[in-house]
């Protein structure tokens, strides 16, 4: 099968590129250098090519999978799908990254596999993929934005979703549209009862990417609280991004 991987940024695709061997590329497409994953260049580069931030061609069992990252955001999350389906031609989109929790049982790293997205631009039913690695499942909700604070995390769970993103809603409704299988499977970076420290909303750029100098520059308002944050989000995303290779590594669609 084949499976168009979407997500926002590259780092929350690390873990599946770790847990899988290189594919040939795109026709027309030409091989480039990749970052060192899972001890290889062979990855291929398929950026320029598709019209997106960052993409990789790739094996894992029996799947052919393009990953894809386009930046935060439903509309980069769209824009990703429209660039690289027709190109890809895939049997099955699967939007995968991080996400924060709204319920206060899920932890730090836990697999949600979404039963159901729901978004600005509808309310889109989810497959479950087959695994046997515990998972939790859930509804996704999608927001244009960051839930930075415990309170607004509460209204979000109110409304019954267990999960929030900035993607997966978009994916979804693109998914729809072509008539094509659509999976969401997150992994918890931060949790329910958090409030954040930094204001990663408006270091937010037009591209869907965190401007890492504002960040950095806003520490020293409040380095107490905001840089053990920052490290704090570091390694719970390393975390994160391993669970989500283990369990595409494990799970079949």
């Amino acid at each position: 099968m084949k499976l168009l991987v979407v997500a926002a940024d590259k780092r929350e695709l690390r873990g599946i590129l770790e847990q899988s061997s290189p594919r040939r590329p795109l026709a027309g497409g030409s091989a480039c250098p990749t970052e060192q994953q899972g001890g290889t260049d062979a990855f291929v580069c398929q950026t320029a090519q598709l019209g997106v931030d960052w993409a990789r061609s790739a094996a894992l069992r029996e799947h052919d999978l393009l990953l894809v990252a386009n930046g935060a955001g439903p509309a980069r999350a769209a824009a990703a799908v429209d660039r690289a389906a027709p190109a890809f031609l895939p049997d099955a989109i699967v939007s995968t990254g991080f996400c924060g929790a709204l319920e206060e049982r899920l932890e730090v790293a836990s697999v949600v596999v979404g039963t159901e997205v729901v978004g600005d631009n509808g309310r889109f039913q989810a497959r479950k993929p087959a695994a046997s690695l515990p998972h939790h499942l859930g509804v996704v909700v999608t927001i244009d934005h960051v839930a930075q604070s415990a309170a607004e995390k509460r209204s979000l769970r109110q409304a019954g979703s267990s999960v929030v993103d900035m993607e997966a809603a978009a994916v979804a409704g693109r998914s729809a549209a072509l008539g094509l299988p659509f999976f969401c499977v997150k992994a918890i970076t931060d949790l329910a009862g958090e409030d954040m420290a930094n204001d990663l909303n408006a270091a937010m750029r037009p591209d869907g990417h965190f401007d890492t100098m504002r960040i950095l520059g806003s520490i020293f308002c409040r380095p107490l609280s905001r840089l053990p944050e920052l490290l704090r989000l570091r390694s719970r995303s390393l975390r994160a991004a391993r669970a989500l290779g283990d369990f595409f590594a494990d799970c079949r669609f």
